[in-house]
């Protein structure tokens, strides 16, 4: 009983991150240099209720019997591919493409941004 109750809330808990990461997405998809998140899934557990039987003589063997105990967030992973150029209008706008990161600074504090070339 406990183990079922238990996979239904990690599922629960993993699809709800998973609707935040979405919505979140939705929300920005406008935005200007906007990169998109996907979370991915691993199983937690699983528990063996019956292990592999051998082949026996003109018979096959036998499947194990296993339980999943749930799911989990294995992580959350930002799209980093090129997006789409995009005309703003402003003389001190750049679009930003190209393998690696590009770092500015305002104040003191500095700040990447993903990037493969930079065109000026």
């Amino acid at each position: 009983m406990l183990r079922s109750l238990f996979s239904g809330i990690s599922g629960l808990r993993a699809h709800q991150t998973m609707l935040d990461v979405t919505g979140n997405n939705i929300s920005n998809v406008n935005t200007a240099g906007f990169k998109a998140s996907q979370v991915q899934f691993q199983d937690t557990l699983s528990q063996v209720l019956n292990n592999a039987g051998a082949p026996q003589a003109g018979v096959g063997g036998t499947n194990p019997a296993q339980v999943g105990l749930g799911v989990s967030v294995a992580g959350i992973t930002t799209n980093f591919q090129q997006g789409a150029a995009r005309l703003t209008n402003r003389a001190t706008d750049m679009m930003i493409s190209g393998d690696g990161f590009f770092v500015v600074n305002k104040g003191g504090e500095q700040a990447l941004l993903a990037c493969r070339r930079v065109h000026l």
